[in-house]
C-alpha cells in the first residue's frame, strides 16, 4: 500500500533553502522510501527515533536529514535540514 507524503510549510521552506542538486536528491529519496515502507529500517537511511515524540522517524540523504511521523496512510515530513544543523 502506497502512503501519501505531506510535506509541511516548514518542511517546504527546508527544501526550498536547499540547492537545486540537494533539492532533487531528497525529493527522489523521500520518493522511493516514505512511499512504501516508511516505517521500515535500515542501517543506513531509515531510523525510528528513540526518546522523541516527535519526531518519529529520520531518513538520510547524504548530509541532509529528513524528520517525519506516520499517520495511518500518511507520512508527516516535518523538516529537512542539513547534518550539523540537526540538533536545532
Amino acid at each position: 500500500m502506497a502512503c501519501e507524503i505531506r510535506v509541511t510549510d516548514n518542511a517546504r521552506d527546508d527544501l526550498s533553502a536547499l540547492d537545486a542538486r540537494w533539492r532533487s536528491a531528497v525529493k527522489a529519496t523521500m520518493e522511493t522510501n516514505l512511499r512504501h515502507g516508511p516505517a521500515k529500517e535500515s542501517k543506513s537511511r531509515l531510523k525510528r527515533l528513540r526518546g522523541l515524540r516527535q519526531p518519529q522517524y529520520r531518513l538520510r540523504v547524504a548530509d541532509i536529514r529528513v524528520y517525519y511521523d506516520i499517520e495511518g496512510d500518511h507520512v508527516n515530513v516535518l523538516g529537512i535540514v542539513p547534518k550539523d544543523r540537526a540538533d536545532e
